[in-house]
């Protein structure tokens, strides 16, 4: 006889995060899903093969990556928020801007997956602060923008004296009611050495 499934609602429960890259030049799939008919597709199948939560993201991250503003990122992302978060899964949004944030918190996201730990838009505290059903993964890096970290490698941004205490600091940063919902992302690849990466 096989053991029961495991319960989602258990605290001690590994949750699994499928990501859905609504980018064109994206790092892990090279642009795959930058049309929203893949994408939600793509995040179906992900929650069906077991995924959680899945993180919808249209604004890359990598270094050779290509900035984009507000709007052309709405554009990409807020189809697949809205469609995916109306099968019924859990979607997280990827993104540095409070505006996107807010935008698809109320398209249906609960979780803000922020890389920046709200350091490339001040606003993204006042959004999370505002939607107290809203979990918060405060990521860490150094820096004002992507380019800005990875142009910054192999100097000042690959030195810690503790890099898990200066992510904790994060929570410092951010009103009391939203540290309590708060996630801490060690920024894995962000600014750190092959080293600080294991």
């Amino acid at each position: 006889m096989s053991p029961p499934p495991p319960d989602p609602a258990d605290p001690e429960r590994v949750l699994l995060m499928g990501v859905v890259n609504v980018t064109p030049d994206s790092f892990s799939d090279g642009g795959r899903y930058a049309a929203a008919e893949a994408a939600i597709a793509h995040g179906r199948r992900l929650a069906t093969e077991g995924a959680d939560i899945v993180d919808v993201g249209g604004e890359a991250t990598g270094p050779r990556s290509t900035p984009v503003d507000e709007a052309e990122e709405l554009r990409r992302v807020l189809p697949v928020v809205e469609a995916l978060a109306g099968a019924g899964l859990r979607v997280s949004i990827d993104t540095t801007k409070a505006g996107v944030a807010e935008a698809a918190l109320a398209r249906g996201a609960t979780i803000v997956n922020d890389v920046s730990g709200g350091l490339f838009d001040p606003r993204m505290r006042e959004v999370l602060a505002a939607a107290p059903a809203a979990t918060y993964i405060c990521g860490h890096l150094r820096g004002t923008s992507i380019a800005e970290v990875f142009a910054r490698e192999g100097r000042d941004s690959l030195t810690f004296d503790d890099v898990v205490l200066e992510l904790a600091a994060r929570l410092e940063l951010l009103p009391d009611a939203v540290a309590g919902r708060t996630w801490l992302d060690p920024g894995i690849g962000f600014g750190k050495s092959p080293q600080l990466n294991v």
